[in-house]
């Protein structure tokens, strides 16, 4: 039975995979992290990045169109481009997704307000035939003060009041996130000592944070599985009645 890889490109060590990691572990990937802004591991794992059977490139504090100042963004953006021409399972969350948009020819550009904290998304249509129907009105973690456009060929899945294109899908195996669905509200604590200083700059109460955090402890980590079991199936199908890690040759 071949074993599946699942690479994410990290950015900061708190913005991991979270309630992502243990579900891709159970449906048989072997999961790794590659650092963007380590060079010598970069190096070393560019190769095994470009042929893994999964890509996940997170979030970060960083923009899209940031590469002069982190020139570590451009080996992301070139292997972005190549999953994308190869038409390879590919995952953007936050960051991740700002840098799938720009690859595929839209605009990021910077937020009138920042958008940080927890509520629902609207789902559009597609959104409510796609994987993240599970999320129903589950309030999830937002936190991000970029917004891209919709890039031409995707399809937009969901929105917020503050930011219209909150995901997309670009064919089956794209999906791209500006919302932290892999975030559990338990773990809040790393977030706001790693974002102190931005969460001061835009004037945000850490303490509101946490009692949005108390409201949903449960409900986020539950519908976020029913996301990523989901789009697991969809990238990647079992065959009927096998269990996660089965039907591979």
């Amino acid at each position: 039975m071949k074993t599946k890889t699942a690479i994410a490109i990290r950015h900061v060590h708190f913005e991991d995979l979270g309630s992502l990691e243990p579900l891709l572990t159970a449906h048989g990937y072997a999961v790794l992290y590659l650092d963007a802004a380590h060079r010598a591991a970069w190096s070393a794992g560019r190769e095994a990045a470009e042929n893994a059977d999964l890509l996940i490139v997170l979030g970060g504090p960083v923009g899209a169109f940031d590469e002069a100042t982190y020139p570590f963004l451009r080996n992301e953006l070139a292997l972005i481009e190549q999953r994308l021409l190869q038409r390879k399972p590919l995952l953007g969350i936050c960051l991740g997704a700002q840098l799938i948009a720009r690859a595929l020819g839209a605009a990021v550009r910077p937020m009138p307000q920042k958008e940080i904290g927890f509520s629902p998304l609207r789902l559009t249509a597609a959104g409510k035939a796609s994987p993240l129907a599970a999320l129903g009105d589950v309030p999830v973690l937002n936190w991000h003060g970029d917004q891209f456009d919709l890039p031409q060929g995707a399809t937009l899945l969901a929105s917020t009041p503050a930011c219209p294109h909150q995901a997309f899908s670009y064919g089956h195996q794209v999906l791209a996130l500006q919302c932290h669905l892999e975030a559990d509200p338990a773990h809040l604590e790393y977030w706001l000592l790693g974002h102190a200083c931005e969460l001061a700059q835009a004037g945000i109460d850490p303490h509101a944070l946490r009692r949005q955090a108390a409201v949903c402890p449960g409900k986020l980590p539950q519908a976020a599985l029913g996301v990523w079991q989901a789009w697991l199936q969809q990238i990647h199908p079992t065959p009927s009645g096998g269990s996660p890690g089965e039907g591979e040759p």
